[in-house]
């Protein structure tokens, strides 16, 4: 008899500014060390491409791209554990939102006009 694989529950919330969000839930494979960015990309991949989430350097922990919030928490998404349980993502609250867990990070001096 095998054991079942884990899986991590990702209830992420969904929209853009101005929409009224929505939480969509998703479960991505678990494996022990694996980030919640590793299973965001895992969920692109596999399950719905259209997620979005804002990275470029993986697990290095020096850009500051992937900060979200975790069960309420502001994290990096690349340094954060995935846990084999339900995981609530949101965008940082403090930060103007773009779309899903996407927030603007360039200082207003530096935006496109």
């Amino acid at each position: 008899m095998s054991a079942q694989p884990q899986k991590a529950t990702l209830k992420i919330r969904r929209g853009t500014a101005g929409e009224t969000p929505r939480i969509d839930t998703f479960e991505v494979p678990f494996e022990h060390g694996a980030s919640v960015l590793d299973g965001l990309r895992w969920l692109r991949i596999n399950k719905d491409p259209s997620i979005a989430v804002r990275y470029s350097c993986i697990n290095a922990n020096a850009c500051k791209e992937c900060m979200i919030q975790v069960d309420g928490e502001t994290v990096y998404a690349c340094t954060a554990r995935l846990e084999a349980r339900q995981m609530t993502l949101t965008p940082l609250p403090n930060k103007t939102l773009i779309r899903d867990l996407v927030t603007e990070i360039a200082p207003p001096s530096e935006r496109f006009k």
